[in-house]
């Protein structure tokens, strides 16, 4: 069977791909926007692209046309696709048709760490021989790709996503998957390009808490107001909390102010308490947070805490988040797919405390569809409150001016609209021990390469 999808380079969209393959369909896909890693997986898994949206890429006709979310009316191949009355769905209506029946589902929710919290479970999972199968918006080191099947009826983790799920249906994606457990890690107004406020957000979350068992379970994170709203809203299934209040059956006791080491309190049902400790190669207290809900769900899935503990040692960040990219001279160059303000407060204030002697340079291009909307923009200047400078980027489409944002911070702060420019005033600005956090949402131009490359054509020096 030939399955073509529109819109393929998305993280769900290219990990749904490589599903198809597994399956062995014959998959093909276009997109607008092609690059690494997607495209690199992609390539790699032998599924064709095409770059560019037109009727042509679908000559052979296929069987079935998968459409992602980001195409809409008026995009040629869609239109063709309808003009010729080919078979057509979303990409989580054909997970949840063809992948999660028989598996015990667990979906991971919230508008932050996701991609983080999803890597975790798996790993924790795969470390205790459980083979699981998952589709992750991003690529998790551990494994090389970003989904997989994994053994048959093994646990599925999929990271889910509020966003809508295409042109013709608008629920979010994960009402889709109706888990076994849902991890709802936290929930703030974001994607404001198809939100109103954040009511309408968790009116959504409610809709997804519909959907679990009364078998299951929910797993989530304490002092969120906004879940406390969607849980008031009604909840069928067991309710477990996570965080580091003192009621939470699952808690964090930081032993490192980076949070490289923290203990894990479990109290059963019983009310007995299990510990262990974790300590781990990655940096602050929401990561931390990250990974108590991962083995929060692990454990569900019969992981023991211990065990648990112990792989996280082994646990390699996804791609793109506080993932080394290099280090040249001792300037060490990161990067981060944080866009939402608390995302950037959050990782540079991990980074910040990680960092040592040296300065936490931040170079930030606001790119995401909340920020072209210039929501939330009032928040961007106080979420880089732990970086020593910033670096901001005006991306083509931004409508509105980042000068308010710089001028908040003074001389610590500048603004460019040349890539070549910016990395020159950061290299310029960088010595020995700092460390260069790059956050966005999309390929930046390459800038990632561009700054190893400058500070390897420099001579050390110090600032």
């Amino acid at each position: 069977m030939h399955l073509h999808i529109i819109g393929i380079c998305g993280t769900f969209m290219g990990s749904l791909a490589l599903l198809a393959r597994e399956l062995g369909y014959t998959v093909s896909g276009s997109d607008a926007n092609v690059y690494p890693p997607m495209s690199t997986q992609l390539a790699d898994a032998g599924i064709v692209l095409q770059e560019g949206y037109r009727a042509e890429n679908l000559d052979p006709r296929p069987d079935q046309v998968i459409v992602g979310n980001a195409l809409s009316r008026g995009n040629p191949e869609v239109e063709a696709v309808l003009d010729s009355a080919m078979a057509y769905v979303s990409g989580p209506q054909w997970l949840a048709e063809h992948v999660l029946p028989g598996r015990k589902v667990i979906a991971i929710a919230g508008t932050h760490g996701k991609t983080t919290t999803a890597s975790l479970l798996a790993w924790l999972l795969e470390s205790a021989g459980l083979e699981p199968g998952f589709l992750i918006g991003g690529v998790p080191r551990n494994f090389g790709v970003s989904a997989r099947l994994g053994a048959a009826g093994s646990p599925f983790v999929v990271e889910a996503d509020e966003y809508d799920t295409a042109f013709f249906d608008k629920r979010s994606k994960f009402v889709h998957y109706r888990p076994d457990i849902a991890v709802l890690n936290n929930l703030e107004f974001d994607h404001a390009d198809i939100f109103d406020d954040l009511a309408a957000i968790e009116r959504q979350f409610h809709h997804l808490i519909r959907t679990v068992p009364g078998k299951g379970q929910l797993l989530v994170a304490d002092g969120q107001p906004a879940l406390e709203r969607v849980l008031a809203q009604g909840a069928w299934s067991p309710v477990v909390r996570f965080g580091n209040q003192a009621q939470s059956q699952w808690r964090i006791v930081l032993e490192r102010d980076d949070a490289s080491r923290f203990q894990v309190i479990h109290q059963d049902d019983t009310g007995n308490d299990d510990d262990a400790v974790v300590d781990w190669a990655l940096t602050g207290e929401y990561n931390a947070r990250n990974a108590l809900a991962a083995l929060a769900a692990a454990n569900a899935c019969g992981v023991v805490l211990a065990r648990g503990c112990a792989a996280l040692s082994r646990f390699e960040t996804p791609r793109r988040r506080q993932e080394v990219r290099g280090e040249v001279n001792g300037v060490q160059v990161i990067d981060d797919f944080a866009h939402h303000p608390t995302a950037i407060a959050a990782t540079l204030k991990g980074l910040r405390a990680a960092t040592g002697k040296g300065r936490l340079l931040a170079v930030i291009e606001p790119r995401s569809n909340t920020m072209r909307l210039g929501a939330l923009r009032q928040r961007l200047g106080e979420s880089t409150r732990h970086a020593d400078h910033v670096f901001w980027y005006q991306p083509p489409g931004l409508e509105w001016s980042l000068d308010e944002v710089v001028q908040q911070r003074g001389e610590d702060a500048a603004l460019y609209q040349d890539l070549e420019t910016l990395v020159a005033a950061v290299v310029a600005k960088a010595s020995p021990l700092d460390r260069i956090v790059v956050m966005s949402n999309g390929s930046f131009g390459g800038v990632h390469e561009k700054l190893l490359h400058a500070l390897e054509e420099r001579q050390p020096h110090g600032n």
